[in-house]
């Protein structure tokens, strides 16, 4: 489908397929006429049929024909620009090398256009000549011949044959100009050849002369990319040696580090079991219930701090090789190997994810430093929003000038806004000399840009009571946004898919998935789940990284980072994705509320990457296609059994337990490619990936692909096809495939499954972060964004994928990877507890009892261990991974806050649901920036919320215990000081683990500091409790005790 054609909408169960045309503008090409050569500076020319002479059919790179030919006989024969071989044209005489060649001398006969003059006339196909030459990458690797020549008939692959199609480049198949089908299938064919010699070889080094160098250097020097001479490079071996060694490695802590930690773990462990010993058997007699209840919330504690502790038992970084990875897939003068990639993008409603934000994100994918062949982005509306989709065709007219740029200059990062915004010295390591005039000239379009895109929204904050209303004149498909049909649009693709300087770029699809009354759409992972098929109908590339709206690529190396893992030929095929921790801008310095999480993004997640992979967390993921289909993991060949004979039953046992399901175990010892032959053979396609034979064909092509018989047409109907909202009924879509369905934390069920069937997945973390992402810094949002994620753990334990009790079969799931999914589904119950722990202070300071007897010294011993023991696990941990003591500290507070406030609601909310079926609504975080004039002005905002009660009561009974306690202390006189400082210090670690909190109700800062008005409250209040107590403007009248003498005295 060519980015011009139009929005396609429809639906496949009313039998509903529309092209809704004239919307957008077509955009100009670069005039292909009049170029001159980049070398010796003479025009290009035109070849013996009149039309424009193409030396290179991979990029364009203009040269005439005497430097082609020169290069070809006396120089490298590759382009300048993009280091492929040059292709022997029509009336070029032969050269080494070109025996690997057809043996055909007209460039035509590349087509097959011969053929096709003989059907339409040499008249009509001369105009496509060129066309052809310049999207010859479009169909790179379609396959030897396809058997369908001047069949334009579009044409579905069977749903399974005996065969396999042939993998292909992801790509779409390419339209002739007036879209009647495909050009020819002739384009199928490989029409850039392997070279036949490398860098090192004699054919390299053989004839070069002074001329053509110095030609060529000078070319480099204006280009600014003058780099080492290929005449000082070494021979193959060490450069084949390099590129065979892994791509990545990991990285064990320091013993010196890790050691320590792990005995002081084990040590904590030990006194806490001595401690929990003593509490138990050292009851309160005249306080039963208060010990009781401490007790119990005290084992609560320590459960949880098992599961959440002992996953971090074998920290691991990791290191990965970005010069391997070229060596090994990016030769010079061939095609990059490196394997295509879909990334998604999704956004719901622009109103609470601003447009702006997503555009950014959209510009960073597409100006990623990856092979633009292999990068398809999709941009799923679920809320079918028209600004949406015009700010996206402003994004794709945008990116025709901000994508050069970036790769030009190399800039980091690549989204315009945070690029503009960053306070450094943007002329560092800038060396051309018109990197400040161009900056300054794209600083202004970005800022012309922004204009259009605020104009659509301020458009859309009043919907017109007919609806939108397309430029065409057509009534918008999407203006009832819970009925409404699928919606494709390609905006850049084929034609109109390059940018400024005729360069091309990946391809970015508009995708809004059909909805209808009556039907589940789940959310998230139904909108995740709809982009997965699309794009494996349209590109089926063989790996997928998913970003929320808000989340840019900081590091344009990001994807190469990935592929050290996922094309790793020593582990990468076990792999199931590539998880990268979450980083984020706009937070206060001070980090208030623990957005960074740095505790779990760089401890939790390094210690379960030491043991089968980290979960799953919904954003900045690099999946393996093949696992989300539900594929098992290859299996590597086991070692040879013992054998024995059958004197023993023993063995005889165990030897039939081996077996499986009754096969024999070398037939279940198989590779992917056995498991799919045998689902070929056993298993009911339709029901596992639905009635899409088109989709269904791609789902056993390992390495990406689209059908070679393909056309657009069939394409299209296709992709509308398997966004319906019936296609997923009676499917394994949401329970086995894809996304999993039963929680609003899809993520976090989607990682475990995969990690049930055996899969293990990579925690990568770049020097330089590879995403960031915006976080609600004001309370009251953080907490509703704490309360959404504790819901859906909530949700999981009570589901059938419970860790506790899912994934037991295989046995593919290790001990210590459970414990870290039963912690992420548990740890919202652990504000039952928590909640009455904060309480059993105040309640202590007003009715003068405690939950501990009087301790002797010895039994202060395990008290004193305990603290030193947890201090220590802290501190140790922190040496390790790198965290500083103010994030410890922070997320230490946050576990409180949320603990007594988002958790406690989600486990009522859980409740509810699963034993009164209530249903709450998920509520999209907002994504919007604070005040412009004050980047923080949303930290001090104030925003009343139910989840703000609990942990506000919490503070203010324990503020008035602090006061109780304190001014009967003085009024009972010495002896009750020394139990009030065990009550006291229980009180103040409740109150200052909620400090935060209360900055947040205190609002913003003028002048007085939170930590002034709150001693002032709290003094104040005692000494007015002893001035009532005191009184001393009453005479008290002096006599004998009564009692003690008698009235007689």
């Amino acid at each position: 489908m060519e980015a011009s054609a139009g929005l396609v909408a429809g639906s496949h169960n009313r039998n509903e397929l529309v092209l809704i045309r004239g919307h957008e503008e077509p955009k100009p090409l670069r005039a292909l006429s009049g170029q001159v050569c980049e070398i010796c500076g003479d025009e290009v020319g035109l070849t013996v049929d009149g039309d424009l002479f193409v030396a290179c059919n991979e990029c364009g790179f203009p040269v005439c024909r005497p430097c082609y030919e020169y290069e070809r006989r006396e120089g490298t024969q590759n382009c300048p620009q993009c280091k492929t071989r040059y292709k022997r044209l029509k009336g070029s005489p032969r050269v080494p090398g070109d025996e690997d060649e057809e043996d055909i001398d007209d460039l035509e006969h590349e087509f097959n256009i011969d053929d096709e003059k003989q059907q339409q006339g040499a008249g009509v196909q001369n105009s496509h000549i060129t066309e052809a030459m310049l999207h010859g990458k479009m169909s790179y690797g379609r396959g030897p011949d396809d058997g369908t020549e001047g069949n334009n008939t579009p044409q579905i692959p069977p749903i399974i044959t005996g065969s396999r199609s042939v993998p292909v480049s992801g790509e779409f198949p390419i339209t002739n100009g007036y879209g009647h089908g495909e050009v020819t299938s002739s384009l199928h064919k490989r029409i850039h050849p392997y070279p036949v010699s490398e860098p090192g070889s004699a054919k390299w080094d053989e004839k070069k002369e002074v001329s053509w160098k110095e030609r060529m250097d000078d070319w480099k020097s204006k280009q600014g990319i003058l780099g080492a001479d290929h005449d000082d490079m070494d021979v193959d071996v060490p450069l084949n040696d390099e590129a065979r060694q892994p791509l990545s490695r990991k990285v064990s802590i320091a013993s010196s580090k890790v050691n320590p930690y792990r005995m002081v773990i084990v040590l904590r462990l030990v006194v806490l079991a001595f401690f929990l010993r003593y509490r138990i058997l050292h009851p309160v007699p005249d306080a039963i219930g208060l010990w009781l209840t401490s007790i119990i919330c005290e084992i609560w504690f320590a459960v949880s701090w098992i599961l959440d502790q002992f996953p971090k038992w074998f920290p691991i970084d990791r290191e990965t090789y970005l010069d391997r990875l070229s060596l090994r897939y990016e030769r010079e003068g061939e095609p990059s190997q490196l394997a295509a990639v879909d990334l998604f993008v999704s956004t719901v409603d622009p109103l609470k994810e601003p447009p702006l934000v997503t555009a950014n994100t959209v510009l960073s994918i597409l100006a990623v430093d990856y092979p633009v062949d292999k990068v398809s982005c999709y941009v799923s509306d679920d809320g079918a929003s028209m600004l949406t989709f015009e700010a996206l065709s402003e994004t794709a007219e945008f990116a025709r000038k901000w994508v050069p740029f970036c790769k030009k200059f190399g800039i980091e990062p690549r989204a315009p806004e945070f690029y503009f915004s960053l306070k450094v010295d943007y002329l560092k390591d800038k060396v051309q000399p018109t990197f400040v005039q161009e900056r300054r000239a794209m600083k202004r379009e970005y800022e012309e840009f922004k204009v259009r895109i605020n104009a659509l929204v301020a458009k859309a904050m009043k919907v017109p009571a007919e609806g939108w209303i397309m430029k065409d004149g057509t009534p918008w498909p999407g203006n009832n946004t819970r009925d409404h049909p699928g919606m494709i649009q390609v905006f850049l693709g084929h034609s109109g898919g390059h940018d400024a300087e005729g360069n091309e770029l990946p391809r970015l699809v508009y995708v809004s998935r059909e909805k209808r009354p009556g039907f589940q759409h789940h959310k998230k992972a139904g909108a995740m789940n709809a982009l997965i098929r699309v794009s494996a109908v349209l590109t089926n590339a063989p790996f997928m990284l998913n970003l929320d709206c808000d989340h840019y690529i900081n590091n344009s190396k990001a994807i190469r980072e990935a592929m050290c893992f996922l094309m790793d030929p020593q582990v990468g095929r076990k792999v199931c994705y590539v998880q990268f921790p979450q980083r984020f801008d706009g937070i206060d310095a001070h980090d208030r509320y623990a957005n960074r999480n740095t505790v779990f993004f760089d401890i939790n997640m390094k210690g379960l990457d030491g043991i089968q992979g980290p979960v799953y967390v919904g954003t900045g993921c690099v999946f393996r296609r093949q696992a989300l289909y539900g594929y098992n993991p290859p299996k590597g060949p086991k070692r040879p059994k013992m054998v024995t004979c059958d004197c023993c039953p023993c063995f005889g046992r165990k030897k039939r337990k081996h077996a499986k399901d009754g096969l024999p175990e070398a037939t279940v010892d198989i590779g992917t490619d056995g498991d799919k032959e045998m689902l070929m053979s056993q298993m009911n396609f339709e029901k596992r990936f639905g009635q899409s034979a088109a989709f269904v064909t791609s789902t056993l092509m390992e390495e990406g692909g689209v059908p070679p018989s393909s056309s657009p047409a069939a394409l299209l109907k296709e992709a509308i096809h398997v966004i319906s909202c019936g296609y997923e009924d009676k499917t394994d879509w949401g329970l086995e495939l894809g996304w999993i369905y039963g929680s609003i934390t899809e993520d976090i069920l989607t990682g475990f499954k995969m990690h049930c069937r055996g899969w293990r997945s990579v925690y990568c973390m770049p020097k330089r972060a590879a995403f960031k992402g915006s976080a609600p810094i004001n309370l009251s949002d953080r907490l509703n964004q704490v309360l959404r994620w504790a819901l859906g753990s909530v949700e999981i334990f009570f589901s059938r994928h419970s860790p506790l009790l899912y994934g037991y079969k295989n046995g593919n799931l290790k001990w210590l990877e459970r414990f870290a999914y039963i912690n992420t589904t548990i740890y919202p119950f652990t504000s039952l507890p928590l909640l009455a722990y904060c309480t059993l202070p105040a309640v202590c300071l007003l009715t003068g009892k405690f939950i501990m007897p009087s301790i002797s010294t010895f039994a202060s011993l395990f008290f004193i261990a305990l603290f030193i023991s947890i201090f220590a696990t802290g501190i140790l941990e922190m040496r390790w991974s790198g965290v500083s003591i103010e994030e410890w500290w922070r997320n230490e507070q946050f576990w409180v806050i949320g603990g007594v406030s988002a958790h406690l609601f989600a486990v009522v909310q859980g409740l509810l649901k699963v034993l009164a079926g209530i249903d709450t609504n998920f509520t999209v975080t907002s994504k919007a920036t604070g005040d412009e004039d004050d980047e923080f002005a949303e930290l001090y905002a104030f925003k009343w919320t139910t989840l703000l009660i609990p942990p506000t009561t919490l503070l203010i009974i324990n503020i008035i215990g602090v006061v109780a306690g304190v001014s009967d202390a003085i009024n009972n006189g010495y002896q009750s000081w020394g139990p009030l400082f065990g009550k006291l210090f229980f009180a103040f670690w409740v109150i200052v683990h909620l400090y935060p909190f209360l900055k947040g109700l205190m609002g913003r800062q003028n002048r007085t500091p939170t930590i002034v008005v709150i001693w002032s409250v709290l003094l104040a209040s005692i000494f007015s409790l002893l001035w009532v107590r005191i009184d001393p403007f009453i005479v008290r009248a002096k006599g004998p005790d009564v009692k003690q003498c008698g009235i007689n005295c």
